[in-house]
């Protein structure tokens, strides 16, 4: 394993030479990874931003996309009016980077997709930089799972939505139970007592989430 992930950097400080910040990437990015925001708009996004502007277009879903934040390695715009992207650059070797890149959709409880590219947009296997956390993980250890209480809670969680968020300020990126957030008033202070009441957190270790 350890060697794959070794010949997987060497590929990707070869693919990834040439943008190395943000705003690079942002505008080159392919259109089909936010299909509401074309190239041309993406740049507008930026110009505005950085004129100190409301950086906020109409997109190509008659609805508005407005970018939010942006640095040298952070990103966040939002989509529509249901979804939220978060891009961050994470370094590898020899001043090169890969992205992270987080899709949320609010639907209306959140969920979250990861994926990972070269700087210049070559995907990667998500699975060779992250361990994506299970429902299972947010149940608290001491939790009495033979009790009626925790098996009647238990059984109105029939899916599992996870949010993923990064942190602007350092290399870490957090996982959080939002499955909860679906359910009535009753269910979700029924769970509430089993569930651990921190997120998961990930932190960049070199060449993968750890």
């Amino acid at each position: 394993m350890k060697q794959y992930i070794y010949v997987l950097i060497l590929c990707v400080c070869a693919l990834g030479t040439k943008a190395q910040d943000m705003k690079t990437v942002f505008i080159a990015m392919p259109d089909q990874y936010i299909p509401q925001l074309e190239s041309a708009w993406r740049k507008d996004l930026v110009d505005l931003y950085e004129s100190g502007k409301e950086a906020r277009l109409k997109n190509t879903m008659n609805g508005y996309s407005q970018l939010m934040k942006l640095t040298a390695n952070y990103l966040l715009l939002q989509t529509t009016e249901r979804s939220v992207v978060e891009m961050k650059l994470f370094p590898l070797v020899n001043n090169t980077h890969i992205i992270c890149m987080l899709t949320t959709i609010s639907a209306p409880a959140p969920d979250s997709r990861v994926d990972f590219y070269t700087t210049e947009w070559k995907p990667l296997a998500v699975s060779d930089l992250i361990s994506p956390v299970s429902a299972d993980w947010f149940i608290k250890e001491d939790a009495d799972k033979n009790s009626d209480a925790y098996k009647d809670a238990m059984a109105h969680l029939d899916m599992d939505l996870i949010k993923y968020r990064l942190n602007p300020d350092n290399q870490t990126l957090e996982a959080v139970y939002a499955t909860p957030l679906y359910l009535g008033a009753k269910q979700r202070n029924d769970i509430t007592p089993f569930l651990k009441d921190t997120p998961k957190v990930y932190t960049w270790e070199k060449f993968y989430f750890k």
